[in-house]
């Protein structure tokens, strides 16, 4: 080979080696490319969201606990809207055939989590868990038998009942798969998420359901995240741990309201905040102490300082935008004739300036708890006013109130307690269980002969007009006994990440994640 030659090959060498190169290069940058895009695109499509909530659930069994339906894993036969209206869910119709049948069509096309259809014979089966293992909500439906026929589930009930259709409004109305093993850790139900992964009084972690048959949701992964501490899921919204906050307390907003990524969503709920007296208390058992006590709730101040503005003084049980609510002013802050009242029970304040009775000093144990950050502080003020008094109002904290409140009836006096009592639209379900003597929501054990028998007149009477009428009269028998001292109704305050779109609370509370709701 010639001296031309060796360098025209060297020459080709290196040209090779360089395109050899170059197309290296570019399939690498390419492959980068194509990666990127991927990424990009799972990103897009893998959206996340979590959300703080305040009680923490022990078990996920939509019969035994509520987090079934407000997390999008259960559904109802029936819901309410907006309007607290009832309208269809996973029945697409009803009908009331007697005074004491129902009978529901199920939705064509509804399968549970593990593609199994629902049909007639699924709901039943359901329904007869239901009342098998929650005594309450057997106690609310009243169910005598149940016949079922392809997508046709009918109900008999043990006495008239007119209420029954909004009962099963009840979250733990749901339709589950009932011969699955463990329930109360992977339920399989009917909504638009699945359960993938539950710890108790920690976090449920839920997948998208695809086939879900209103549609799939947007979401495909939620977090939901339980801490009773609201300054800390206050915080962890604005470190960007949490999408959705829930029950902030009021003192905690100013930096969430300031933030342009964030907003505070506070609507007025159904629910109200109240003293609960225990009626096993002989010193309770005096209409005078309790109207005292009554009278030491300043309302207005209460609604102002503790909840900035973000509730309603209340005037009983029901919020004033019922027609069955007391159209009377809230009763007014006055100590003085408090004072009168306990003198007339025969309190005398002894040398130590303490309420005293028969040698008795007049000294309560009030319950609170921190799932409601108010409701302590509402404790703490009427601590301090009755101390003016001479009454000893010793506090104490709990974890699980509603536990507490049942299991320990001897040991607490009063609690500062939460209750929605007309979630579905009417009174009857909050007189049912919170006065009848065997009321599901009756720890302090309240009994009037009087109020039991307008309730149980309320129970078998349909016309809406009439029912109103009734449910005025329970009130005002219940602003004259108080059983219960009403504060206020509070606003539902939730923080928000502005990335969280088509999505509000509702005054309910029933429904939290849903297959319409977005995320940016």
């Amino acid at each position: 080979m010639n001296k031309k030659h060796a360098i025209f090959y060297m020459i080709i060498a290196v040209l090779l080696i360089f395109v050899s190169g170059c197309n290296s290069g570019g399939q690498e940058t390419a492959s980068n490319a194509q990666e990127e895009n991927k990424s990009e695109s799972s990103e897009t499509e893998n959206k996340s969201l979590t959300m703080l909530f305040s009680f923490a659930s022990k078990t996920i069994d939509p019969h035994q606990d509520w987090m079934g339906v407000r997390a999008g894993i259960a559904e109802t036969l029936v819901k309410i809207d907006e309007d607290l209206q009832i309208q269809p869910w996973l029945a697409e119709s009803w009908e009331q055939n007697d005074e004491r049948t129902w009978t529901f069509t199920i939705q064509d096309g509804v399968t549970f989590h593990d593609g199994t259809p629902v049909d007639g014979e699924a709901v039943k089966a359901s329904f007869e868990r239901v009342i098998d293992v929650n005594d309450a909500i057997a106690s609310n439906l009243k169910i005598e038998s149940m016949k079922a026929s392809g997508q046709e589930i009918t109900f008999f009930t043990t006495e008239e009942y007119p209420a029954f259709l909004s009962e099963l409004v009840h979250t733990n109305a749901s339709i589950i798969k009932a011969d699955e093993e463990n329930i109360s850790e992977q339920p399989i139900a009917t909504g638009p998420f699945k359960v993938a992964d539950f710890t108790a009084e920690a976090e449920i972690k839920l997948k998208r359901y695809e086939d879900y048959w209103d549609g799939a949701a947007n979401i495909n992964d939620v977090t939901i995240k339980f801490n009773s501490d609201g300054n800390v899921r206050a915080l962890a919204l604005q470190s960007g741990e949490a999408d959705i906050a829930y029950h902030l307390p009021p003192e905690a907003l100013d930096p969430i309201e300031n933030s342009e990524n964030l907003r505070v969503e506070s609507v007025s709920s159904l629910r109200a905040h109240f003293i609960l007296y225990n009626a096993a208390n002989p010193a309770l058992q005096d209409v005078r102490v309790r109207k005292a006590l009554d009278l030491l709730v300043n309302r207005p101040v209460t609604v102002s300082e503790i909840m900035n503005g973000h509730a309603t003084a209340a005037n009983g049980p029901f919020h004033p935008d019922f027609a069955f609510a007391s159209e009377e002013e809230p009763k007014s802050y006055d100590p003085a004739k408090a004072e009168v009242l306990l003198k007339e029970a025969g309190y005398e304040k002894n040398k130590d300036g303490k309420l005293e009775k028969g040698g008795e000093v007049l000294e309560l144990t009030l319950a609170t708890f921190q799932g409601r950050p108010e409701l302590p502080l509402m404790a703490q003020y009427l601590q301090a006013e009755a101390a003016s008094l001479g009454i000893g109002i010793n506090i104490i904290t709990v974890e699980n109130i509603d536990s507490y409140l049942w299991d320990q009836q001897d040991e607490w006096d009063l609690v500062t307690y939460s209750i929605l009592t007309a979630p579905r639209g009417d009174g009857g379900y909050f007189l049912n269980v919170a006065y009848l003597p065997d009321g599901s929501l009756n720890p302090g054990q309240i009994d009037i002969p009087e109020l039991n028998e307008i309730t149980k007149q309320l129970n078998v009477t349909a016309d809406l007009k009439e029912r109103a009428a009734l449910q005025k009269k329970a009130v005002a028998i219940i602003q004259d006994e108080v059983p219960q001292s009403f504060i206020l109704y509070p606003h539902i305050i939730v923080g928000v990440n502005e990335r969280v779109k088509n999505w509000s609370p509702g005054s309910e509370e029933y429904y939290l994640i849903t297959n319409k709701m977005e995320i940016e």
